[in-house]
Parts: structure tokens; sequence; C-alpha cells
């Protein structure tokens, strides 16, 4: 498959839209907000950008439960705005990919409305419903809706029914389609267009939600990947310098299934839970508990994280990319329960590794997981991690003008709540560590996507641990000691080295060096 060089370079910066920036007052961001915080961004050092839903919704799941892929919702501004939210970041060299939320719609879609009636017609089949109202398969069906007398399969919440893609395997023919049914092929082109759709107006790609979701009764996933595939040709051969990721979880399985890039997060494997999200509060599911590797605690184990990394990187080599993110919309803040020094060690690793980064806005300045809020828009547990950027001190924290009451979420008001603003003018903070590290993996390929890794210390299970970056005559040596103690590194041999980057020195020992506690230090090897 044709492989996208931007990706290799790309580092990418996720937004929520309506929690951004508000450019009107109303207490939700907006696309203009995001156009008017791209040279932050850019200062930053990232150079691509993922938004999530900015389309027409009734907001029962944050957006991802879509009434019009083609329009612009109203709370966001005007297709005119995207428009120039993609030329203002072209002309930035930064990329914009959007999120395909092709598996299912809202109940509100006028498919969906039409597909609920008695009478037959050409969306009696877009969605998936079963025989008779009596019959709930799986117990994924919701029945006694509508008229039509069956139930309707959901991909997440009631009201977010699935999309007809067909089966790949058919065991009650009485309601079940195979994928090449040619209402599911109908269903399929329907969601070409979609995409076609927006890359005219000026994406560089998509994020696709559920990914690994789309066709139904897929014990081995034969079926999504011939969907996926066919798919990725098609971009391919028309559209050679645009890309497609999922939310699948599992690399090794995605990539082979036609995507560009995966995420290694919580779903399938439990290497990002034992790497960052074991333990106090920052555990999703539970699936995976124990010690994270990057708590000061010191008590996990790399090699829990890295079996499973090492595994997907052979994998996926040649083929495709993953990513380590810092989190997203639906996981708690990578902040919980932690310092700006010990957030300073994840990110010299997320940025020093080959895979290619992701930041969830407000992650490079810290900010909190606000974990007693009420659920808005659906968002449970998740919304403590959706709330508003903080730019600066002052009314709203800077996101908006309006009254604080009318805030799509409210904004942290503790004395030393995190902001842009200060972290600026401070010049060991969070964000400022982190605008170095960007931009020093920009400037040493060797610390980039083709760079080879080399573990040093494997025997030490991670404290502290050690690892070399080399691309041709370009040697690098990054440490990181996320324990609240200081640890002796013996790997490292003396004055063959240039420092880049650190938060703490190292102190020679007659044999080795020492390494304070919770710091990270990066050097050029001469």
């Amino acid at each position: 498959m044709h492989q996208v060089e931007w990706l290799k370079k790309a580092v990418f910066y996720n937004i929520y839209p309506q929690s951004y920036y508000d450019t009107n007052g109303d207490g939700i961001g907006d696309l203009r907000g995001i156009i008017e915080k791209l040279d932050y961004i850019h200062y930053m050092g990232f150079n691509a950008l993922w938004l999530n839903p900015f389309y027409e919704s009734p907001f029962q799941d944050g957006g991802y439960d879509i009434s019009d892929y083609y329009k612009v919702g109203e709370r966001y501004g005007t297709m005119e705005d995207f428009v120039e939210l993609c030329e203002q970041a072209h002309g930035r060299g930064m990329k914009v990919l959007v999120d395909l939320v092709g598996g299912h719609t809202s109940i509100n879609h006028p498919w969906f409305q039409e597909s609920a009636r008695a009478k037959k017609n050409e969306y009696s089949n877009r969605y998936i419903w079963s025989d008779s109202w009596l019959n709930t398969p799986n117990g994924r069906f919701i029945n006694g809706y509508s008229e039509r007398n069956g139930c309707y399969m959901t991909n997440f919440f009631w009201s977010q029914p699935a999309l007809n893609y067909g089966c790949a395997k058919v065991d009650d023919p009485s309601w079940q389609l195979p994928m090449d049914h040619p209402d599911c092929r109908k269903t399929k082109q329907e969601l070409i267009n979609i995409m076609e759709f927006w890359i005219e107006k000026g994406c560089d790609g998509f994020r696709v939600d559920l990914a690994d979701n789309y066709v139904k009764n897929d014990p081995d996933g034969s079926g999504n990947k011939n969907f996926w595939n066919e798919i990725r040709t098609m971009i391919d051969e028309k559209y050679p310098e645009h890309i497609i990721i999922s939310e699948w979880g599992n690399p090794g399985m995605s990539i082979a299934t036609g995507y560009h890039l995966d995420f290694l997060t919580h779903g399938w494997i439990p290497a990002y839970t034992k790497l960052l999200r074991a333990d106090k509060g920052r555990n999703v599911n539970h699936a995976w508990e124990g010690n994270s590797y990057f708590d000061i605690d010191g008590k996990g184990d790399f090699e829990e994280f890295l079996d499973d990394y090492l595994k997907m990187t052979e994998e996926t080599k040649g083929k495709g990319y993953f990513s380590i993110p810092t989190g997203n919309h639906d996981l708690p803040r990578y902040s919980v329960g932690r310092s700006e020094e010990e957030l300073k060690v994840i990110d010299a690793f997320l940025i020093t590794m080959p895979n290619i980064p992701f930041f969830y806005y407000g992650d490079e300045i810290g900010l909190r997981y606000q974990a007693e809020l009420v659920s808005k828009e659906g968002g449970y547990n998740r919304t403590g991690s959706r709330t508003p950027m903080q730019w600066a001190k002052g009314k709203n924290m800077g996101f908006s003008s309006g009254d604080a009451g009318k805030l799509y979420l409210p904004v942290d008001t503790a004395e030393d709540a995190p902001n842009v603003e200060e972290q600026m003018a401070r010049e060991g903070s969070l964000l400022n560590t982190i605008r170095r590290l960007l931009h020093l993996r920009k400037e040493h390929d060797a610390l980039g996507t083709d760079g080879e890794l080399e573990f040093l210390n494997r025997e030490d299970h991670g404290y502290p641990l050690v690892y070399r970056r080399t691309l041709g005559q370009e040697h690098f040596l990054v440490a990181v000691n996320p324990s609240g103690r200081t640890q002796n590194i013996k790997c490292i041999p003396k004055d063959s080295y240039e420092v880049m980057l650190q938060n703490k020195e190292l102190r020679e020992l007659p044999e080795g060096y020492q390494m304070a506690p919770v710091s990270f230090w990066i050097a050029k090897e001469r």
C-alpha cells in the first residue's frame, strides 16, 4: 500500500472544538476559535490537527451522534469557517484531520426516520433491524421504538443506531444481510461520498470512530479487513496524500486492515494501561490493574509495556504507524495525581519514541481532570476531560467573554489552575518543556519515526529507562526516571555526549551516573 511521507514527521494536536476557544461569547468553542489559535499551535511545534466532531447533532453523545454529515453544527460556525480553517492551517504547513463517525448516526438523522417507517423504502435496510420487535439478538437492540415491527441495533448509546454495512457471517437470514447485498453497498457508497465531500472542503484525512465495528458478526475480522482495504485502495488511488486513522487499539490488526495509523490505547492490549493508567483514578475499565510504570512510587515494570510494544512494532513495521497518546476525550486526563515534573518525564518519553505523538488539547499545560462534574451531553465520567482550554488568568480563564453560567463546562477555579499565559512566561514550565521537546524531535530525524530504537538496560526493569535512538551517523541517548528515588546508571559512557535537554542534571559517580528522582535526560552522542 502507498505510504504517506508527511505522516512520518507528523505531531498531532487533538481538539475538542466546543471546549477550545469561544469567539462569539456564547460560552461554546467554535471553529473561528481554532483559527485564532493556529499560531499558538504552530509555535508549540504541532503540525497536524485532529478535530473531534463539529457536525450537526442533537448532542446526546457529545457530537458523536450525527444528524447531518454535510453540515457544520450551528454552535461551531459555518462551512466557510471550516474551509478557512483548512486553508489557514495549510498555509502554516499543518494538516487537518476530522472525525469520521460512519458506524452509526443519530436517531434524529432523516435516514433513520425513514428507515423506522413500516412501509418499505430505500432506507429500510440502511440500518440493522431485527425481524420482530420481540427479537433482540445479543442484547444490542432497542425495541418498541417506531411503527416498524422490528428492533434496531445500537453501536454505543440507545440514540446511535448502527448503519448496515452487512455481516461477514450470516447466521440468521431473517434480518442479517451479507456485505455484498445491494443495500449494504449503497450504505458504504454513502460513507465514501461523505469522505470525498470533506476532502473537497480541505481536510487531509480522517480519524475513524469505532473503526473495528463497521461490519457485524465478523469473528475473525476478515469482513472489516475487506471493507477498509477497499476504502484504502480508493484513497491511495484518488487521494494519495490523505490518511485514515483508526480508533481500534490493536495496531497489528488495524494496520493490516488498511489504516495508516492506530492508537495503542486501553481497548485490546494492556500495554498503554500498564504504562500510564493502571492506578490512581487514571484507569478506564479496570481490565488491567496494577502499577503504572510512569508513577512516582516506582512500582511498575516497564517489561509489562515493552513486550506488547515490541510485538506491535514488529507487526506494523514498513506497513503503518501507531501512537501512544497523552489522552483523548474518552479518558481521564493524564495529569490525574501527577505533578508538572512527572508530566515532563512522560512527555520526554512519548516525544522521543519512534511513534507518532498525539497530544490532547490542554495536556501541554497539565489541564486537570474535573471528576466531580455532572454529565454533559452524554459525557458521564468523560465529562471531566472535556472542560475548556485555559488561556490566561481572569474571566473564564480566557476561554470565553460570555457569562460564566453559560460556559459549555466550567473552568478550573483553583488559584493554581494551569493556563497558557503563565506557562509561556515561565522558563521551565510544562508547556515550554514540551515545546522544546517537539522542536528537538523536528530538528533531529534520529528521534523521529525512522530512527532505530535500542533499550540499553532492560535488566533494571525500567528504573531508570535508558535507550538509544539512531539514524545514519546521528545517535541520541535518552534516560527517564519517573520514580521518586534516585537511580544509578552504568550504561552511559562518560564524556561522550552533548546534553540537549534535561529537567535535572545527572550526578557523576565513580562508575556511571546518578539520576535524580522524577527526571529526564536527552543527549547527543559524539
